[in-house]
């Protein structure tokens, strides 16, 4: 079953990494949190996807910024500063012996419950805070071939019931979409906003481009995306027309490209959107910034220092 835009090779190495848990390293058939911990209760907590370069972590600031903003927002205090969350991230990868071609997911929760209940007040530990670094590189093929999407009934919504902005564990809005397109035959899902706009994908952030010019959303009803930003200040810095702004899938099935952004696999040309045919493998426009992208992580991880 195609994976999307994470779509990988199995790497043999991960099978013995070290997973950081609470900052203990601990090998991945031992680690391990409690039956009581606010992340599997209630998806209470929130997390970071982050890419290893050449023994640097790109855009960790950004990252952090976005993670301690959403413990800020659900008032959970993670229990650490920034420089020590930067140790332990770069502790877990030197562990492994992971210079490059390296992901990392860095979760936060709200820690341990006394009794299944959503009330915070019955928190009894600290923050639990656990990193699991992979050996793990996107396919050639799907930077290279792209994706397919398919438009589903799951919307995201608004910032009053649940905040695309947070990035919290709680995804199952996201993951019921994801399952929509993969029973339809695509890789991953197109989604809504509640007026009918295109918002984003489940798991990656959309654009589209038409003649000449990228659109992507207005960003009012999805994550603030790291990778997505960045592509949006790429256009800005080399020339390239960029707007977020509303428009409808009839824009989209117009589109001369489309494509989307995340951390994992950066720059992915979409190929098919609902069956409409777009391009055979990556257009013009896809291919550039794939490469100013490229460029932009290696200059911020050559400039980056480390603990």
């Amino acid at each position: 079953m195609a994976q999307g835009t994470h779509d990988f090779t199995p790497d043999p190495r991960n099978a013995s990494i070290l997973i950081n848990v609470n900052g203990t390293l601990t090998p991945r058939a031992e680690a391990m949190v409690s039956v009581f911990d606010s992340g599997f209760m209630l998806g209470d907590g929130v997390w970071e996807g982050l890419r290893v370069h050449a023994g640097r972590i790109a855009f960790l600031d950004q990252h952090l910024d976005r993670l301690w903003e959403g413990a800020k927002a659900i008032f959970m205090d993670l229990g650490v500063s920034r420089a020590e969350m930067e140790q332990r991230l770069y502790a877990t990868i030197d562990a492994n012996d992971m210079g490059a071609g390296c992901h990392i997911r860095l979760m936060t929760t709200r820690g341990v419950r006394s009794t299944p209940y959503q009330d915070p007040r019955v928190v009894v530990s600290p923050a639990t805070i656990v990193i699991i670094a992979e050996h793990k590189d996107p396919l050639p093929a799907t930077i290279e071939r792209g994706i397919t999407l398919f438009t589903v009934h799951v919307r995201r919504g608004f910032p009053d019931v649940q905040d695309p902005k947070l990035n919290s564990h709680s995804k199952l809005n996201c993951i019921t979409a994801c399952i929509q397109a993969t029973q339809a035959g695509a890789d991953e899902a197109l989604m809504l906003d509640p007026h009918g706009f295109v918002a984003t994908c489940n798991s990656t952030h959309f654009f589209i481009v038409r003649r000449g010019e990228v659109w992507t959303s207005t960003g009012d009803y999805c994550l603030g995306g790291i990778t997505r930003g960045n592509v949006v200040a790429l256009c800005k810095a080399n020339g390239i027309p960029v707007f977020e702004r509303n428009f409808s899938l009839t824009d989209v099935y117009g589109a001369d490209e489309a494509f989307v952004t995340g951390t994992f696999a950066g720059v992915v040309p979409v190929t098919k959107i609902d069956g409409r045919d777009l391009t055979p493998a990556r257009g013009p426009m896809v291919e550039r910034l794939q490469g100013l992208y490229k460029d932009l992580i290696a200059s911020d991880c050559a400039g980056r220092n480390r603990p």
